[in-house]
């Protein structure tokens, strides 16, 4: 099992940088970068690129509306070339509220874009000549253009024609279709003990369609870590964020992290939390998560306890375990972890 960290998007982006750079030593095999609707990610990653040496650095995620898919794949390549080859391309489709809201694009086809993604940037990496009509249309149709568009490739060598690809994806179709094309997974809100409940029909279904040359589907997952006396008090500080993703990251009937909660077993805490966070009752929509789902979806308690838990993600089939360390000595606690693995 491998070891990631995600990369803290709401605040300084060049000291959360060199936060996860100071890691790499420490054990660290990739670092995550978000992107919201704050800072962009692909700038910070070139800082990280900068900073480290040994470490991967993925994004996660861009978006498949607000670039175009050969941007995304320019945008991989030029990572992977200032890094030497350690890129990581996360995608996703992000929701309705940002893609119109803040990008103005219409929310539409997510799973046919996202597909048509994985498989445009995989082709600009070989370097082909790119001709598709799909979603995207390469080259523009004279009748919608000048007519000057032709068939292009990409202008610079890549230094790899395949950099892993990761989506992002809850439901159970987005699942299935990672399970069958991408090179890794990024569920989020992942609870271990439900994962197969939730996730196994799908992900068993992807891959009966999925590619042998792919190799085994890569699953990234984890939680907030914290090691020692009283470290379970840690987990309150997801109490705000499940509150904001289970009640207010989409509209009622369209919040994919809603019906994720629903389904592990939680659907009356789940309607409770999106009543209040919807009417502005944040501190009762934070008081409506189940202390059970803080736990679960953290890794903070004793060493006993903790190491149990990593076992508990390990056999649930995630392979790179993401974590978030919490405390004074985040280096000293991935030390300890990486030493587990």
């Amino acid at each position: 099992m491998e070891l990631s960290t995600p990369l803290t998007y709401a605040g300084d982006p060049r000291t959360a940088a060199d936060q996860a750079a100071a890691l790499e030593s420490a054990g660290l095999d990739a670092v995550w970068v978000a992107e919201a609707y704050g800072f962009d990610s692909p700038t910070t990653m070139g800082y990280l690129a900068a900073r480290t040496e040994r470490l991967r650095i993925g994004s996660a995620v861009l978006n498949v509306y607000s670039r175009t898919p050969a941007l995304i794949a320019q945008t991989a390549a030029g990572l992977d070339a200032l890094t030497g080859g350690r890129a990581l391309l996360g995608i996703g489709a992000s929701g309705p509220q940002v893609v119109e809201g803040w990008h103005g694009r219409r929310y539409d086809r997510p799973l046919g874009r996202t597909r048509e993604v994985i498989e445009l940037s995989r082709r600009v990496w070989r370097r082909e000549v790119i001709e598709h009509h799909g979603i995207t249309e390469l080259p523009l149709p004279p009748e919608r253009g000048t007519g000057l568009g032709k068939p292009l490739k990409l202008l610079t060598r890549p230094v790899r024609d395949t950099i892993p690809v990761y989506v992002a994806a809850l439901g159970p179709a987005n699942v299935r279709m990672t399970a069958e094309l991408a090179d890794g997974w990024l569920p989020f809100l992942y609870v271990p003990e439900h994962a197969a409940k939730v996730w196994g029909d799908p992900l068993a279904e992807g891959a009966a369609r999925r590619d042998p040359a792919l190799g085994p589907l890569s699953v990234v997952a984890g939680g907030l870590l914290a090691i020692g006396d009283g470290a379970e008090q840690v987990r309150e500080l997801m109490r705000p964020t499940i509150a904001l993703y289970v009640g207010g990251m989409g509209a009622p009937g369209r919040n994919f992290y809603h019906d994720l909660v629903c389904a592990y077993g939680y659907e009356a805490e789940a309607a409770a939390i999106q009543e209040h966070y919807l009417a502005g009752r944040r501190k009762d929509a934070e008081a409506a998560v189940p202390d059970e789902l803080l736990e679960l979806v953290s890794l903070a308690g004793p060493e006993g306890y903790v190491r149990d838990r990593v076992e508990v993600f390990r056999e649930a089939g995630v392979t790179m375990l993401n974590i978030t360390p919490v405390g004074p000595e985040p280096a000293r606690l991935v030390e300890r972890v990486r030493n587990w693995l």
